[in-house]
């Protein structure tokens, strides 16, 4: 009997249809960069001061610059120039009186300017920034700073509860099913997130976004891979984690344009619901609808590809199987990741790894935020060396196997994020560069763990494999990264391989 990709062989392993399944899917994984770092932008934290009533009204009447508005009335940087003062604390003074001079307001007040009192930001901040973000509209700082922690975490801890969940809807239930359903949530969970006036409002819509938005991407990862023929099964999944990359550059682009943070999430959220047309451009995939016994529907998508890429299905197509029998519908369940030994060993391997990169890839991006630089510009350097890195998997790849480029690019990353820890902070230009080449290493990490993954797990538990649970681990703990789908055989078939995949580990 044929299988799925004796099939394919034969109707085009990558031909027009699968090409424009492929380009059709890499929106979608485009469209999740937002919502995995779009706090670098919504979140950003500009200069700021306290505002101060009556300060405004003689930086007017003295005719005050803003650089000569800021050294008359707010208060300098502490021990060792910490901000903290600067940022937090006001003058307690009655910027009204009259007797106030233009000069030096202060000095009648107090020979030092460090004896005078100082006191929390009653009357809220002035923020140094043409734009806005959830920081400015909320006054996220100083003893509220936390709460854009909480900000993070909760887009985090959905994907951590989403994955408990969409990863065996989608085993469960289909591909495109849980595509469809997690894609028209995120869309209105995103939009309402706009427009929503208070900060909690803000929170409960980001954490939506988290349950579903993560499966979205996870759904259409499974899709095409299982739609491709084997020979273009891993240059397809690369790719697929290529167009997130493509997503990093554009976000970079929008934010610019739109320097106000709910234009900015309408702007990456509206487009959102066009992927709801899936529902015509992109099919089930067969081998999952083989594995539920439903043969005649699988036979069915495999005659429209061939249609599609101008080839006649073979005749007996009709007899069409996965590569083993499986007895029965098989139930996902995450106790299946460790019911052998060799299945328990590869769980807690990668679970490890997964964890470990995601932290390192989140924090990454993060940290081209916190740098002191141009955001943009440094978020933008950060993104395209991802590039690169998906040019050095396909190089490598073939030539070396997994484990020593997987080896090697650990390295890499841990090295640059320790040597960043005795890099001044002055130094500007060599932190980035040093950040950028660990997330080149971390990018490969990743994408070659989601290669392994697909290579030692069995297609019916796909959605609950080590990918999602070590990757959403670190989401719980305020971190995150992408994880990878399987589309492989069942565990017999993965058992009869073992020789194979051990040498992958």
């Amino acid at each position: 009997m044929p299988t799925v990709d004796d099939v394919l062989k034969q109707v085009g392993e990558f031909g027009w249809f699968q090409k424009q399944a492929f380009l059709t899917l890499c929106l979608l994984s485009a469209a999740f960069a937002p919502i995995y770092v779009g706090i670098v932008f919504l979140g950003f934290t500009p200069d700021h001061h306290c505002r101060s009533p009556g300060v405004a009204e003689l930086s007017r009447r003295c005719g005050w610059s803003r650089v000569e508005e800021l050294n008359y009335t707010v208060p300098g940087p502490g021990p060792a120039g910490e901000a903290f003062p600067r940022q937090c604390r006001r003058y307690q003074v009655d910027w009204n009186q009259s007797a106030l001079r233009c000069a030096d307001p202060l000095a009648d007040l107090a020979a030092n300017r460090s004896h005078l009192p100082l006191g929390p930001c009653e009357h809220g901040w002035v923020y140094d920034t043409p734009g806005s973000s959830i920081v400015t509209e909320f006054d996220l700082v100083c003893a509220d700073a936390w709460k854009l922690d909480l900000f993070q975490s909760c887009v985090n801890m959905g994907f951590f509860l989403g994955s408990l969940t969409v990863g065996y809807i989608a085993d469960r239930f289909g591909r495109k099913l849980c595509l469809l359903a997690t894609v028209l949530v995120n869309a209105i969970a995103g939009v309402l997130m706009g427009l929503v006036p208070d900060y909690v409002s803000v929170l409960l819509f980001r954490l939506l976004q988290g349950l579903v938005s993560k499966g979205s991407w996870m759904a259409g990862y499974t899709l095409i891979t299982e739609v491709v023929g084997s020979d273009y099964r891993r240059t397809v999944a690369i790719l697929y984690q290529v167009a997130f990359t493509v997503g990093l550059v554009l976000l970079t682009g929008l934010a610019y344009v739109l320097p106000h943070w709910r234009w900015l999430q309408l702007a990456v959220s509206l487009p959102t619901f066009l992927f709801l047309l899936y529902y015509w451009c992109v099919p089930e995939s067969p081998r999952w609808l083989l594995l539920q016994k439903r043969n005649a529907q699988a036979v069915k998508i495999m005659n429209h590809i061939a249609r599609k890429n101008g080839k006649l299905p073979p005749e007996d197509v009709r007899m069409l199987s996965l590569e083993e029998d499986v007895p029965g519908q098989l139930s996902p369940s995450f106790a299946d990741l460790f019911r052998t030994p060799s299945l328990r060993r590869r769980t807690f391997i990668l679970m490890y790894l997964w964890f470990s990169s995601s932290v390192f890839y989140q924090g990454l991006i993060m940290h081209m935020g916190a740098t002191g630089g141009n955001l943009h510009l440094d978020f933008l350097y950060s993104a395209l060396v991802e590039f690169p890195a998906a040019f050095i998997i396909f190089v490598t790849i073939d030539r070396f196997g997994r484990r020593y480029p997987l080896a090697v690019s650990n390295l890499v990353v841990g090295a640059a994020c320790f040597s960043m820890v005795f890099i001044s902070h002055d130094l500007h230009w060599l932190k980035i560069t040093v950040a950028c080449v660990g997330r080149m290493g971390v990018t490969i990490v990743l994408q070659m763990l989601c290669l392994v993954n697909a290579e030692l797990y069995p297609t019916f538990i796909s959605g609950v494999g080590p990918g999602c649970r070590g990757n959403d681990a670190a989401s719980s703990g305020d971190q995150g990264g992408r994880f990878a789908r399987d589309h492989r055989g069942c565990e017999t078939a993965e058992e009869s391989k073992t020789q194979r995949k051990d040498d992958l580990l």
